[in-house]
C-alpha cells in the first residue's frame, strides 16, 4: 500500500496539505535560503526553475508509492512555511523516514514541533507506520533536541554517510516506534 494522504491535516496554527504548483513562490523562500538548507543534501534553489524541477522530482518519488511529499502552511492565510516529508517507506516492515524544512523566520516558534505531531500522530494511525526514523547531521543541533523532544532515540551514527555539497558528512540515526509514541511520547 502506497503512502498517501486522504485529507488535509489541521490544528490551530497550520494545515499539512499536499504540495501545489501555487506553493512553489512560497518554498523557494525556504529552500532559496542557505540557512534554512544549510544541512539538507541539495543546493538552495536559484529560482521558480529550481522549484519547478524539485516538485517534478517529487511527484517522480510519490508515483512509486514509497514517498509523501507535504507542505506545512499556515491556517490563517494558507502560505507555506515550509515542507515535510515520508520516504524510504517499507510496506513490509512499516517504516519510512522523515525529512523536514521550516522557512527560517518561523525557527523557534514551535511550527515545526506542531506539524511533526500532527504527521507523527496520524503517521502512526492511520497510515499504519510502526516505526519512523530520521538521519540528521550531527552538527544540527535544532534538529537534535526537536526529535530528542518528540521521543525519538538517538541510535547511533553513521559515518561518513553523506557527500553533500561537496562534503562528507556523518548522520546520526534517530528512530521512533509506534508503541512508544502511544505511550506518551510526543
Amino acid at each position: 500500500m502506497p503512502l498517501t494522504l486522504a485529507a488535509p491535516l489541521a490544528t490551530p496554527r497550520l494545515v499539512i496539505r499536499a504540495v501545489a504548483p501555487g506553493d512553489l513562490e512560497d518554498l523557494l523562500a525556504v529552500n532559496g535560503d542557505p540557512q534554512a538548507t544549510r544541512y539538507l543534501p541539495y543546493e538552495p534553489w536559484k529560482g521558480i526553475d529550481d522549484a519547478r524541477a524539485w516538485l517534478e522530482r517529487m511527484r517522480g518519488l510519490e508515483a512509486g508509492g514509497n514517498a509523501l511529499q507535504l507542505v506545512v502552511a499556515r491556517a490563517d492565510d494558507g502560505r507555506a512555511i515550509g515542507t515535510l516529508l515520508l520516504f524510504l517507506y517499507d510496506a513490509g516492515s512499516a517504516r519510512a523516514e522523515l525529512g523536514y524544512v521550516l522557512r527560517r523566520d518561523h525557527w523557534g516558534g514551535g511550527w515545526m514541533r506542531e506539524a511533526l505531531v500532527t504527521l507523527i500522530t496520524h503517521a502512526f494511525g492511520a497510515m499504519g507506520l510502526r516505526r519512523i526514523e530520521a538521519s540528521v547531521n550531527p552538527a544540527n543541533e535544532a534538529s537534535h533536541g526537536l526529535l530528542l523532544r518528540l521521543g525519538f532515540e538517538r541510535e547511533g551514527v553513521r559515518r561518513e554517510r553523506w557527500i553533500s555539497k561537496g562534503e562528507t558528512e556523518d548522520s546520526a540515526v534517530y528512530g521512533l516506534l509506534a508503541r512508544e509514541w502511544r505511550a506518551g511520547s510526543g
